[in-house]
């Protein structure tokens, strides 16, 4: 076995070392370098990079449309909103004018039931004042009345035989008036 591991060694090192590093292959190495290159250059320039073109020009226009899209939805956002708001406005305006004709009738309404009121009252105190016309003459009739009546009492009791009915009712007719 001693033999082995020697003759590993011998073989390791008459090696010339890690080919790459080679000077005597570099032009070998350069030439195919060169070629894989080219090769790779080809392949690039004639298949991957058109089509990778392809992807990202397709992606800028779905892009740009998506763009567009959102615009365009972007002005008719704004023009619902502006017609939304000329639509609230015009409805604020209209129920405006609505409470202001329904204020206006109102009014009108209690108008003519304050006129009805005032001429009711009216009539009514004009009744009243007749009743208390009414109640006034009969209370000064009542108290004429009684005052003939007292009157010609007194004079009953104080002079019995000079009691005239008619004398004795002007003198408290006129004392009533004055």
């Amino acid at each position: 076995m001693a033999d082995k591991i020697e003759g590993t060694a011998n073989a390791a090192e008459s090696a010339p070392g890690m080919p790459q590093l080679d000077f005597s292959t570099f032009p070998n190495q350069i030439f195919w370098l060169i070629v894989t290159l080219v090769v790779l250059y080809l392949v690039l320039s004639r298949v991957a990079l058109p089509r990778i073109a392809t992807v990202l020009s397709e992606r800028h226009g779905a892009i740009q449309r998506d763009l567009d899209k959102a615009e365009e939805m972007k002005r008719s956002a704004i023009e619902a909103e502006n017609t939304y708001n000329k639509a609230l406005a015009d409805a604020r305006a209209k129920a405006n004018d609505i409470v202001n004709e329904a204020k206006s009738e109102i009014q009108k309404d209690l108008d003519k039931a304050i006129a009805k009121a005032d001429l009711e009252i009216s009539a009514k105190a004009v009744e009243s004042e007749k009743a208390i016309s009414a109640i006034r003459d009969s209370a000064v009739q009542s108290v004429e009345e009684v005052a003939n009546i007292t009157a010609n009492n007194i004079v009953d009791a104080i002079l019995p035989e000079a009691a005239d009915t008619k004398t004795i009712k002007a003198a408290v007719a006129a004392r009533l008036k004055g």
